[in-house]
């Protein structure tokens, strides 16, 4: 009889191997009763920081039938439950004929979790990325554009094999509870993630590690008989009867009956093109803030208290939410938080500063950095979908303005911010490109100047320090979510304007992290495979 075992302790010092002993207690049994037990999530309870320890669910599986009688009793409790199959759905391949292999736009999270599930299902899905493999992408990145600001449009940050989720800080997490999310960091941790992505509440990756994982996974589609083509740029969609017919790409034409649209948050000129053609959008809520970098012993030492220097607790990150310091607009709260991380650009055109952060899998750096975040509902900007990209926009080209067009990040010490002075003095900022000292109220709107404002303030009488002299606040973060959804049918995954179009992933408005774009994706080609028949 399988079970699950929920929220057994371990202390700091303690050995996995007493979850057994741990487990067959909260049964009622003996050790010797369980046959076998694997844990399946651990995470670390910091909340009292004079009692930090681990959390452990395990699952298990009794060897006698007494046993399983007295743990039978025990099921109406929250931390004991019966298993059963939860796997995600096999689809069977369906009956419509394609007539050519589908075309997957985008090798991002999403595009490569389509991309995967296709290719093992014999449909030898063609894979369309404007940018490049990560090695030459890596060239583009550190040498040509950090090295020499001779920034790329096609191959950068966003754009390139891995999209995105690339050079994030790879964190694997979200609020879906889909059983598609274990699959994923399953398929993860098969092509070279640490086996801690499996067990760790939340997962993380690194973006040293991310790039190798990323190809190994295009070689594997390639294995199956899929194809990757890097350089290839969508300009628009062909159609026929309301149908996908092809895309035209780099001025040519390659037919298609089935497109998985996996474009990531940035391809603007993309999402302009295919509305010029007829694709239903519709706006949608996203995020505009800053990005707050503090030191990672600080961060530490407000998580861990006494602990904060011990070699047993990892570096500490947060989750932070100041209640309705945007007024109306509601509450600001912390985004995308990498301890021992970078504050990264993610810009996909010239002339344009935002910002992203990641970190490597050690979370080994002196810095750790966060968004600081509040949702902008379309209301407040009009019906237009595009208006919110306008607004993205008009940000990003007045950061790089700002800054003499020097691609250096606006920054500002948080007290110098709420005092309303102007910061001097060395300036040390992770950001790859360097910092320029900038009155960030002449950047941001009134509106979020001030949430922003009210967030610190709030934030700061919680753990004292956090908007302190040490603290710099740089700007935009812009590309939290995108501000545009196309829109799609809810049961069949198509877009509601054009067949055999599947918009999937964040750039389609439907996920907001790499989890969770995986999930994404995963259910659109699960709906395309169940429909078609593999191409010939």
């Amino acid at each position: 009889m399988p079970l699950a075992v929920r929220g057994l302790r371990l202390e700091l010092d303690e050995p996995e191997e007493l979850l057994r002993e741990r487990a067959a207690r909260r049964l009622k049994v003996s050790p010797e009763a369980i046959r076998c037990y694997a844990p399946v999530r651990r995470s670390l309870d910091a909340r009292d920081r004079d009692d930090i320890h681990l959390v452990y669910n395990v699952e298990l599986s009794l060897g006698d039938r007494s046993a399983e009688r007295r743990a039978a009793a025990l099921r109406h409790r929250d931390d004991v439950q019966m298993l059963h199959d939860d796997s995600p759905p096999d689809p069977q391949p369906g009956t419509e004929p394609m007539g050519h292999r589908p075309v997957v736009v985008g090798f991002g999270p999403a595009g490569m979790f389509a991309a995967m599930m296709l290719a093992e299902r014999g449909y030898r899905p063609i894979v369309l990325e404007r940018g490049r493999d990560v090695t030459r992408r890596q060239y583009d990145v550190i040498k040509r554009f950090w090295g020499q600001r001779d920034f790329d449009p096609e191959s950068n940050l966003l754009f390139g094999e891995g999209g995105a989720g690339a050079y994030s800080d790879g964190k694997l997490y979200t609020r879906r509870h889909d059983p598609r999310a274990l699959a994923v960091l399953q398929t993860f941790y098969r092509f070279g993630a640490d086996p801690s992505v499996v067990l760790d509440g939340h997962p993380h990756v690194g973006s040293d590690r991310l790039p190798n994982i990323c190809r190994r996974m295009r070689l594997y589609i390639e294995s199956l008989g899929g194809q990757v083509r890097f350089d290839q740029r969508v300009q628009e969609l062909w159609l026929s009867g309301g149908r996908v017919a092809g895309l035209r790409v780099n001025h040519a034409f390659i037919a298609a009956d089935v497109v998985v649209l996996a474009i990531g948050h940035s391809a603007r000129d993309l999402l302009r093109a295919l509305a010029r053609q007829g694709v239903a959008m519709a706006a949608k809520p996203f995020q505009l803030g800053v990005r707050v970098e503090h030191p990672q012993a600080l961060v530490n030492r407000w998580r861990y208290g006494a602990m904060c220097e011990s070699a047993r607790l990892p570096p500490a990150d947060y989750q932070l939410v100041a209640r309705g310091a945007a007024g109306r607009a509601g509450d600001v709260f912390s985004f995308c938080m990498c301890p021992g991380g970078t504050i990264l650009p993610t810009n996909e055109s010239p002339g344009l500063i935002a910002t992203n952060g990641a970190s490597k899998a050690a979370r080994d750096g002196p810095l750790a950095n966060s968004g600081l975040v509040v949702t902008v509902d379309p209301a407040s900007f009009g019906d237009d979908p595009f208006a919110g990209l306008a607004l993205q926009e008009s940000l990003e080209r007045k950061a790089y303005a700002m800054t003499g067009g020097s691609y250096r990040v606006p920054a500002q010490r948080a007290s110098d911010l709420l005092a309303g002075r102007a910061s001097d003095g060395e300036l040390t900022v992770s950001y790859p490109l360097g910092g320029q000292w900038t009155d960030l109220r002449q950047l941001l709107p009134a509106d979020l100047q001030e949430a922003v404002g009210n967030a610190l303030r709030h934030l700061d009488r919680r753990l004292p320090g956090f908007a302190g002299p040490q603290t710099m606040v740089t700007a935009p973060e812009t590309r939290a979510s995108s501000p545009v959804r196309i829109v799609r049918h809810p049961q069949t995954c198509e877009s509601v304007s054009v067949r055999n179009l599947y918009p999937v992933g964040e750039g389609a408005g439907y996920a907001g992290g790499i989890l969770s774009a995986a999930i994404d994706s995963l259910k659109t080609a699960e709906r395309i495979v169940s429909r078609f028949a593999p191409p010939r």
